[in-house]
């Protein structure tokens, strides 16, 4: 098997990922909606969006208010995942 489509696979696969990059494909999001939406505990998401933004799939932005503000927004290599996410939420409206 290709290794670049066996880290994709094992990038999209992680659990949690795809309902992450779902969220974030409305736009910049803050940790706490984020959350809300996956319904996700607060240590695995900030484990999953430190692994995303170390593969370059999201950034973090920080935001010198008070208090402080931060956001997480998609790359380009994450904005590119879009019509695999669409795919598979297609996918599943028709099987699920």
């Amino acid at each position: 098997m290709c290794p670049k489509f066996e880290r994709a696979s094992n990038l999209i696969g992680k659990r949690w990922v795809h309902l992450i990059l779902y969220s974030l494909l409305e736009g910049p999001k803050r940790f706490n909606q984020i959350q809300e939406e996956v319904h996700i505990t607060a240590k695995m998401l900030s484990e999953r969006l430190k692994y995303l933004e170390e593969e370059h799939v999201i950034e973090r932005h920080v935001y010198a208010e008070t208090p402080v503000r931060i956001e997480y927004t998609l790359t380009q290599k994450g904005h590119e995942l879009k019509p695999i996410i669409d795919s598979l939420s297609f996918w599943s409206k028709s099987w699920y």
